[in-house]
């Protein structure tokens, strides 16, 4: 009889802001109601708040996609949802901080990564996505916007979608060569 394995997660969900900055915190409450469901196997969702380092040093366990959810302010109305593909350079514009590790932006994780990985045989995701929506506003008080809430459900759908297709598309596992076990 064969040990059940289990399954490596190949995606991480990554919801990132401060919920000190309102709807900077839009990231960390739609990965907060992602993991009150069900997710699947290939996935792993983490509160990454305002510790960017530590994203960086997560992705080095190797993940063939990176979600990032994340207030992203482009101009729209507040509570409008975007689906970047961040895999071209200069896809996730940059932001303020470099190298504050509690105010790293994407655009400054991915470049760390690049980094750590330079020489070490890891790899970046193959595929970074971005999950953004507009903020109405970023001061400081703990709580989303009335339309940034409304948006989180949405964002939650988004993602199980993404994550779905992202498993759809994927290679089919091979079966490692050698003895079977009993």
């Amino acid at each position: 009889m064969t040990a059940p394995t289990e399954q490596r997660a190949t995606t991480l969900v990554a919801g990132v802001g401060n919920i000190f900055l309102g709807d900077d915190g839009f990231g960390v409450e739609t990965v907060r109601r992602l993991k009150s469901g069900p997710l699947p196997g290939h996935v792993e969702a983490v509160d990454i708040g305002v510790r960017g380092v530590h994203l960086a040093y997560q992705l080095l366990d190797g993940y063939d996609t990176l979600v990032l959810i994340d207030a992203t302010q482009r101009g729209g109305e507040p509570g409008t949802l975007y689906l970047i593909e961040a895999d071209r350079p200069g896809s996730i514009e940059p932001q303020e901080a470099l190298l504050d590790g509690h105010r790293m932006s994407p655009d400054a994780v991915l470049a760390l990564l690049e980094t750590l990985c330079a020489g070490t045989g890891c790899t970046p995701p193959g595929r970074t996505l971005v999950v953004g929506c507009e903020p109405a506003g970023v001061d400081e008080g703990i709580g989303l916007s009335e339309p940034v809430a409304a948006a989180v459900p949405a964002a939650v759908n988004m993602v199980l979608r993404l994550v779905r297709d992202v498993e759809r598309t994927a290679p089919a596992a091979q079966p490692a060569a050698g003895p079977a076990m009993n």
